[in-house]
């Protein structure tokens, strides 16, 4: 038997096994002794960096497995930053982040060039790459703002923005020096690095999606398809790299082209957090850590000189760009810090950068030294600069992201009467748990207080296979319920009647929502419409979601939604509306609706406070929609608003819906919403804001659209 070779008097370790321990010793003990003391474990990770690396106790070196393990944290950073910012806000406040990017791209760049040429006295050159190293910053303070869940922030979604053009032009800054050391700025110089950076953004931005949704249909396997956002995440880097501009963008570029095709709510949204944030974002922290050098500091005082200017200009230079950029827009003071907070850290562009410009030799002296584009005590200096600003990144984007997320907490409370959403997903067929699991993680509001439950009926008690069929249908239920961290209730409920089931739990549980599963490849069957319009819809304090997959939910990229004429005068119709609006934000598909003026009006009004992609399309009559429908192609969804008998936006032709869709659709997605028919004026604005901030502030109008 081979026993671990340990020695302890020898260092740094090489030992793997001892190596690996001592950092997950690391990473598990800084949050908890740091967070007592209200620290950020991310400045914690750092410091533990330096005291074990080569210039600390030297326990550890920086060797090529620390390396590698910190660059794909780094990656990681980038990548969650692309994935996890919304799409709908990017677009509209896409012009903010331009704004916030002139701002924290100039300012620190001015204040950069005017340190290195004046005070300094750099050369011309030197002072334009120096003065880039400031404009650039790394988002290391990201996954502490997602984790408090104001990532949807105005002010984040503005930096994260920012970051992605801030630090391409940084980088191309860079580009741009070290060919003129080497005398290849030409018109070819450009003609070239411009084709090379439009193919990789073009390859990774309209390939990989295509991609990405061919994988995820074909393989269901959730290891095969977690490798496969790793592959993506280094493919992106290394093209970046083949274009000339560093790994980090092309990560950035590769959480943005599958943001659609991992949700926010989704397994493997959680699966990708998870792992990111438990293993790699931290030895990315440690690693950098592992640079620090204090001894440096006592060593030169030309070096504490220049450490001096680089953060005067990076520090100084992030935070007026912060503060004119929260006065440009009116935000809070809240706000405008965490804007400075999250862009105050500098290590990944700027270390690149230093290291790039440090390796550069632009001519030799008398005695044969070496004379490079950046000299030593910018080195030593870019490493107090990273020590310093990360650990103002993490203090200040900790305070104002806690205060701004309080604050979100008071206002969404205050004013309104909420009920909580209890949904309850009809489990009978195996082959379709899953999937209904998956739509009602986006249906449902992100409040923790909702409930996810799945009832599977026996309505023969003498039958075993009915029995085990119920437990590994709802073991899978609450299977795929964990794996995206949310809570599924199983129900197993014995009675004569499925529907009657149903029913009965409804009133038990107080259930607001109702999702049924058509088993797959059938379709509408005349049993399941007999028991839907006989059984089921009898249920009329509930809304009824009937759904269809025929592909995975996350790969559908447009929904047509298609709404009968007066179907505002239902009760539940903004109950209805608001499910389809978290499907929309939740998986970032389009939403298409088809409808007649007056509700495509009411739309109009709804939309101005929402930030989903939609199109609204005024129809003069109920064939224009079905042709919308039967239009549909790969990758793209339907949703119809039905009516029971006796309601408002009832027509006969409604009950030739599922032959029609049976014929035409039976390939795509599609999702009927029946909503509720609860006429108590409470009741109705209760479920119609609850948990669903896009329209918190227009509760007012829905009730006054309701009382008509």
């Amino acid at each position: 038997m081979q026993f671990l070779n340990i020695h302890i008097g020898s260092l740094p370790i090489e030992d793997p096994v001892l190596k690996f321990l001592l950092e997950l010793v690391i990473i598990l003990s800084a949050p908890l002794l740091l967070n007592k003391i209200k620290v950020p474990h991310l400045l914690g990770l750092l410091i533990a960096g330096a005291l074990v690396g080569p210039n600390g106790f030297n326990l550890l070196a920086r060797d090529s497995s620390v390396v590698v393990t910190g660059t794909t944290g780094l990656l990681y950073i980038m990548f969650l930053a692309g994935l996890e910012i919304d799409m709908g806000d990017f677009k509209r406040n896409k012009w903010k982040s331009v704004t916030f990017t002139a701002y924290t791209f100039a300012i620190p760049f001015i204040l950069g060039f005017m340190g290195g040429y004046y005070v300094l006295h750099f050369s011309i050159l030197t002072s334009v790459l120096f003065a880039s190293l400031f404009s650039s910053h790394t988002l290391i303070a990201y996954p502490m703002v997602s984790k408090l869940g104001i990532s949807k922030n105005l002010a984040v979604n503005i930096t994260v923005g920012g970051t992605m053009i801030t630090d391409v032009l940084s980088l191309l800054v860079l580009a741009v020096c070290v060919g003129m050391t080497q005398g290849e700025v030409d018109s070819a110089f450009w003609t070239r690095l411009g084709l090379s950076v439009i193919a990789f953004s073009v390859t990774v931005l309209f390939v990989f999606p295509i991609i990405g949704r061919w994988f995820f249909k074909k393989v269901d396997d959730k290891i095969s398809q977690f490798i496969f956002v790793l592959v993506m995440i280094y493919l992106a880097a290394v093209l970046a790299e083949l274009a000339g501009i560093e790994a980090i963008i092309g990560a950035f570029f590769a959480g943005l082209a599958l943001n659609k095709l991992i949700p926010h709510s989704s397994a493997m949204m959680n699966r990708v957090e998870f792992v990111g944030n438990a293993i790699f974002i931290p030895f990315f922290l440690i690693s950098v850590g592992m640079l620090i050098d204090f001894s440096v500091f006592f060593k030169s005082l030309e070096t504490l000189g220049v450490a001096a200017v680089m953060l005067v200009a990076s520090i100084g230079g992030k935070y007026l760009a912060a503060i004119f950029t929260q006065k440009t827009f009116r935000l809070t003071k809240d706000e405008g810090m965490l804007i400075f907070g999250m862009s105050s850290a500098s290590a990944a562009a700027t270390l690149a950068a230093v290291m790039v410009g440090y390796n550069i030799i632009v001519s030799e002296t008398a005695n044969g030294e070496s004379v490079r584009l950046l000299s030593e005590h910018v080195l030593n200096g870019s490493i107090l600069l990273i020590l310093i600003s990360c650990t103002v990144s993490s203090f200040v984007s900790m305070s104002s992201a806690q205060r701004i997320a309080e604050s979100d907490k008071e206002d969404t409370a205050s004013g309104i009467n909420r009920e909580n959403e209890n949904i309850l997903l009809a489990v009978n067929y195996e082959e379709t748990v899953e999937k209904l699991v998956n739509l009602s993680l986006l249906v449902k509001g992100k409040s923790d207080d909702n409930r996810l439950l799945a009832l599977n009926v026996i309505n023969d008690t003498k039958n075993e296979s009915s029995v085990k069929n119920a437990k590994k249908t709802l073991h899978i239920a609450v299977d795929t319920g964990a794996a995206a961290d949310v809570e599924v209730l199983p129900l197993t409920r014995y009675d004569n009647d499925v529907s009657t089931g149903i029913s009965n739990v409804i009133k038990e549980q107080n259930i607001t929502d109702l999702i049924i599963g058509l088993q797959p490849d059938k379709g509408f069957t005349p049993s399941f419409v007999y028991n839907l319009y006989n059984g089921y819809l009898q249920n009329d304090n509930v809304n009824t979601l009937i759904y269809h997959a025929g592909q995975p939910i996350s790969t559908v990229k447009r929904y047509v939604v298609l709404i009968p004429p007066k179907a505002e005068r239902e009760a539940g119709f903004f109950s209805a509306l608001l499910r389809v609006w978290n499907i929309a934000k939740n998986s970032g598909a389009e939403m298409s609706f088809y409808s007649n003026r007056p509700v495509i009006d009411i739309l109009k009004k709804v939309v101005n406070k929402s930030s989903i992609e939609l199109s609204l399309n005024t129809i003069d009559n109920w064939q224009e929609a079905e042709q919308a429908a039967t239009d549909l192609r790969d990758d793209e969804g339907l949703i119809v608003f039905m009516a029971k008998r006796g309601m408002a936006s009832y027509f006969p032709q409604m009950g030739f819906i599922p032959e029609f869709l049976n014929q035409y659709v039976k390939e795509n997605n599609f999702l009927l919403i029946y909503p509720f028919r609860d006429d108590h004026p409470d009741q109705i604005e209760r479920r119609s804001v609850s948990n669903h901030d896009d329209f918190v502030e227009i509760g007012q109008m829905i009730s006054k659209v309701f009382s008509r």
